[in-house]
């Protein structure tokens, strides 16, 4: 028997291996712990209940509205991804976790609700439309305040944050970056860095730019906010929504607004999200290149006036989201010849192109925005969105490009 020789003292100790990729994180956060036999993937825990006598130690499970092992895998992925920078400069990943939602505007709802009786918020003029509503509806009842800003202004943002005279600081300001549907870019840690100067609260809806193209914590933000049923989920079978912060109260708070108000996520809508987390970097690297290239071929048609995409050169936004995004997402603006007659020619005339509302699924949909009364009056009447998905970018090219000449026929305008 041979006894195998004892190690160097000079060698150093192996070094634990943190994974910082958020393209890996999508694939190995949240799985359980490597056990001989263990399943590899969380298990689907469909329980309301959990046995239980006397009071509960702190973290162990009691109802199902109060927390669930259901939720935590999906929470701690979501948490690691968008801390990768984190990892990368010896912070920690494992802070306090995301917090999952029974939609994207029961995450949104829960952050506002941070917001003091009376407290100010400013918001992008142009911003999901449904979040706009929300921040009326407070307003009318007197619960808290509205300004709307040009976010890509950041001396205007700046301003309204401020306040003046009479005016106190905002307590919140709420940033989409690129906005929807608009998709202007936001100097994000410019506005952050100002906002926190006042004591302003900052919360960034990040669903257009996942955590693989931007990630608002790094860039100093308090709050993130995603509606999970887009890319994070990336099927269009769910509706969930998440935040996640760094801050151990906001956590608090926001989780106590989840379980006081009962905007919980159902478990199996929880595992079929983290089961759509995994392919993550692989749809968005897809869409967004498909995206990038379509915009180009967009810019030069006959029969599109006007195209918004953040990675064309041109854009008023590309040099901002160059500089503070990892990509450029995969979502277009196209305003067709024609006007708003044009727009829905377009609309009525694709065929592998799907109308429908919502957003970052594989399959490749369309809009016109403006078919929404509660849309902000300022996005032009003929916008429609594309969401570009993993198709081949030849096939969505034909399809899109027969259907712009067969809107141009319809709305009877002249090419050019």
């Amino acid at each position: 028997m041979t006894t195998p020789a004892p190690a160097s003292p000079d060698l150093p100790p192996v070094p634990h291996r943190t994974a910082v990729s958020p393209r890996t994180l999508a694939v190995s956060a949240g799985r359980p712990a490597r056990t001989p036999g263990g399943a590899l993937n969380p298990p689907v825990v469909l329980t309301s209940t959990f046995v239980s006598q006397g009071v509960p130690p702190a973290g162990e499970p009691l109802y199902g509205r109060i927390g669930t092992p259901a939720w935590e895998p999906f929470e701690v992925a979501l948490a690691a991804l968008e801390r990768t920078e984190h990892a990368a400069t010896g912070r920690p990943v494992d802070g306090p976790p995301a917090t999952v939602f029974a939609s994207g505007m029961a995450a949104i709802d829960a952050v506002v609700a941070l917001v003091p009786v009376g407290g100010r918020v400013v918001v992008p003029r142009h911003a999901y439309q449904v979040t706009l509503v929300l921040l009326r509806e407070q307003a009318e009842r007197g619960l808290l305040r509205v300004d709307a800003v040009d976010v890509a202004d950041t001396d205007a943002v700046v301003a309204a944050v401020r306040g003046g005279h009479d005016e106190p600081p905002a307590s919140l300001l709420w940033l989409e970056s690129p906005t929807n549907p608009m998709l202007e870019v936001a100097d994000v840690p410019a506005l952050v860095a100002a906002a926190h100067d006042v004591g302003t609260l900052v919360a960034v809806d990040s669903t257009f730019a996942t955590p693989l193209v931007q990630r608002p914590l790094a860039q100093g933000a308090d709050v993130v906010v995603h509606s999970v049923t887009k890319y994070l989920a990336g099927h269009s079978d769910v509706v969930l929504g998440a935040t996640v912060t760094d801050d151990p109260g906001l956590h608090a708070r926001i989780v106590a607004h989840r379980t006081t108000h009962g905007a919980i996520a159902g478990p199996f809508e929880v595992w079929l999200a983290l089961r759509g987390l995994r392919t993550l970097a692989l749809r968005v690297e897809r869409a967004q290149a498909n995206a990038a290239e379509l915009a180009r071929r967009l810019a030069e048609h006959a029969d599109v006036v006007e195209v918004r995409y953040p990675g064309l050169p041109g854009d008023p936004g590309h040099t901002r989201a160059a500089a503070q995004m990892d990509g450029f997402g995969a979502i277009v603006g196209l305003r067709p010849v024609g006007g708003s007659a044009g727009a829905d020619a377009l609309v009525a005339a694709v065929d592998l192109w799907v109308p429908a509302t919502s957003l970052g699924g594989v399959e490749s949909t369309l809009e016109r925005r403006r078919r929404f009364a509660t849309e902000s009056p300022t996005v032009p009447e003929d916008l429609v969105r594309l969401s570009v998905g993993v198709e081949d970018v030849e096939d969505l090219w034909s399809d899109l490009d027969v259907a712009l000449r067969a809107a141009r026929r319809t709305a009877g305008t002249t090419p050019g």
